[in-house]
């Protein structure tokens, strides 16, 4: 598995990638709610599946080696994060 690149602030990718999904959210919403995106938050590069997982399997294969922002479509972050925590059992 390649490397993480060095020093990207979790912070900061937080806050770039709300930023950039608040642009893109109408091309989504609701038509694609329930599904996962990651984005890459230097390009703005976008990839979305029905699980997280496969989201960032996409995104990995264009950008090896990134930290991606992930969201549920159509759901807060919040709710995004519970759903997670509820998942892992």
């Amino acid at each position: 598995m390649d490397e993480l690149q060095k020093d990207p602030s979790i912070q900061e990718i937080a806050e770039k990638g709300d930023a950039i999904y608040a642009r893109l959210k109408s091309d989504y919403e609701p038509a694609k709610n329930g599904k996962f995106l990651a984005i890459e938050v230097e390009t703005g590069d976008s990839y979305m599946a029905d699980t997280s997982k496969e989201a960032v399997d996409q995104a990995r294969v264009a950008h090896p080696g990134k930290l991606f922002y992930v969201v549920k479509i159509g759901f807060n972050s919040v709710e995004t994060l519970a759903h997670s925590l509820v998942g892992r059992s």
